[in-house]
């Protein structure tokens, strides 16, 4: 038996309600354009936030884990945590006013060595109820790493990045004032993207790390604006590099068929968020 099996099955129900004014400060947030009161997709992510008293979190934010029946998550000991990818099925729209559901359960728990060291990779499936109503499914990755030794890098020269392989792309620059508002919404209290000291000499970052789900958001912002609201069924993201405030993010998107490709580029060109999508 691996070390933490036994938080394998371990479920986690929280309920929650879509206000109209969380809808609205979602939106204004992201900058959507969209209004009415059918939710954009991504509003998921805003909805049943983390419930850890303050005296509960640690050094880095996220609340302690421990060994205790009542943890949801596993007392891995790496210090580091970040949300590495999510596949998420939009099995229904979400209306404002929706009483919500949401039922957690931790799916199964893999370490393996990368070139930083042990890696513990928690997966963790959501499913998210509105009104009664089965409206997101969602497999969420995480992965906890060991603490950082190495230099915070340089950030990359700028480049003319080629943008005639897309179809549409958005360009932007995630700065502290987003960075905070996302936090806040998602009551993320991970020091990473608030904390800059912290986020230098603790965890090896240049700078304010941008949420993962934030640029997912983003991405799915994207796809409404070019083809309208809750077109997408099926959206899957990875991170593959941290993007950092103040430096621009490209979104970028095409569509074959009924299939989506969407990406998300730093100001070098690099690939910083990778997603697929269906219509």
């Amino acid at each position: 038996m691996g070390a933490w099996d036994a938080w394998i099955g371990r479920q986690l129900v929280q309920s929650d309600r879509l206000t109209p004014a969380l809808l609205q400060r979602f939106r204004a947030t992201i900058d959507s354009a969209e209004g009415g009161d059918v939710a954009p997709q991504a509003i998921h992510w805003v909805l049943c936030t983390p419930e850890a008293t303050t005296a509960q979190l640690g050094l880095d934010g996220h609340p302690q884990r421990s060994d205790s029946p009542d943890s949801f998550f596993p007392p891995v000991p790496h210090p580091r945590r970040m949300w590495a990818s999510s596949k998420v099925e939009f099995v229904a729209p979400i209306q404002v006013n929706a009483e919500i559901e949401r039922v957690s359960t931790i799916a199964s728990i893999n370490e393996k060595s990368g070139s930083t060291g042990s890696l513990v990779f928690v997966e963790v499936a959501h499913e998210t109820n509105a009104d009664g109503v089965l409206a997101i499914k969602e497999r969420q990755t995480l992965v906890y790493r060991e603490a950082n030794t190495a230099k915070p890098t340089p950030a990359p020269e700028p480049v003319t990045i080629d943008l005639s392989e897309w179809d549409f792309h958005r360009t932007l620059v995630p700065n502290e004032a987003l960075l905070f508002r996302f936090s806040a919404i998602t009551f993320n209290t991970h020091r990473i993207h608030y904390d800059a000291p912290y986020a230098i000499n603790e965890e090896g970052y240049r700078g304010l790390v941008v949420h993962g789900p934030l640029t997912s958001s983003l991405l799915l912002d994207l796809a409404a604006r070019e083809f309208g609201p809750n077109a997408v069924k099926q959206f899957a993201f990875r991170a593959q590099s941290p993007a950092f405030a103040g430096e621009p993010l490209h979104l970028v998107g095409r569509r074959e068929g009924d299939a989506l490709t969407l990406a998300a580029l730093n100001p070098a060109g690099q690939t910083v968020v990778t997603a697929e999508g269906s219509l």
